[in-house]
């Protein structure tokens, strides 16, 4: 049976991201009116690189978790989460994601976050770089919330 989802979950957000070049690598720079949005722009820019996100429909719903002991830890983890969710059987491949739980500050930081899309099939979505790692090096995170702004950098190794 098939999932349901409300016109608010189809609806997908502005793209705020872009690749940057990156010897041997890419790095991904996404943004937001806050670090929660910055790091679901930076989430769908790692899916953008991977397939053409226009091809890619909501049929499906899965939900990860990160932790980390930093900001950055966090970064790294929630990304690799995404990046582990599309190299599982089958490949979910996503156009759109929510993070439900932002925890940013103190000892424990945590991500809860709802996936949307769909299988990868070749055929309908074209085949983009593999992401193989999300990396550490060069990792930036500026916060600016009295801005209302963040940005986040992340090489990611292709």
């Amino acid at each position: 049976m098939a999932e349901e989802f409300t016109k608010e979950e189809l609806t997908l957000p502005p793209c705020k991201y872009e690749y940057l070049d990156h010897t041997a690598d890419v790095q991904l720079h996404a943004w937001g009116d806050s670090l929660k949005e910055a790091f679901e722009q930076c989430g769908i820019a790692m899916f953008g690189y991977m397939t053409e996100l226009d091809t890619v429909e909501i049929k499906h719903c899965s939900e990860i978790e990160a932790n980390g002991h930093d900001i950055e830890s966090l970064l790294f983890h929630f990304l690799d989460e995404l990046l582990f969710l599309f190299s599982c059987e089958p490949f979910l491949i996503c156009s759109k994601l929510t993070i439900t739980e932002f925890k940013a500050e103190g000892e424990e930081m945590r991500i809860k976050c709802k996936c949307y899309g769909e299988e990868f099939t070749l055929g309908k979505h074209p085949q983009g770089t593999e992401v193989k790692a999300i990396t550490y090096s060069a990792m930036q995170i500026v916060n600016k919330p009295e801005q209302s702004r963040a940005d986040v950098f992340v090489i990611i190794d292709i």
